[in-house]
């Protein structure tokens, strides 16, 4: 026994801004990832060093780990709307019926 069945003459809806969202989320993540760990790079590469191999001054380090959180916020922000676009395309899909229950004592119908 099958615990739901496609309700039958059900229209699908048409596609919504989700699937063109979805469509542009890993561009958005390459683009939102790639100019913040650039300039983290840049900077660490530039900045005087320290025999641990550490940047000498406290701002460029300030700023660096500034970029990295950065890059965790935007991929954060990422998965938050990839949820929301999965959450809106899979209320969209085909329409599901249970199987009724019938109070006790009642026939089904034919």
């Amino acid at each position: 026994m099958n615990g739901l069945n496609k309700l039958r003459g059900f229209l699908r809806s048409r596609r919504s801004l989700a699937w063109v969202i979805c469509k542009r989320l890993p561009a958005g993540l390459g683009w939102g990832t790639a100019p913040p760990l650039l300039v983290a790079t840049l900077l660490w590469l530039l900045s005087p060093d320290q025999p641990g191999g550490a940047p000498a001054d406290a701002g460029s380090l300030l700023l660096i780990y500034q970029r990295v959180g950065l890059v965790m916020l935007h991929w954060t922000l990422v998965l938050t709307v990839a949820i929301g676009c999965g959450i809106v395309m899979w209320m969209k899909g085909p329409a599901y019926v249970a199987d009724p229950y019938l109070p006790p004592g009642r026939e089904p119908q034919a």
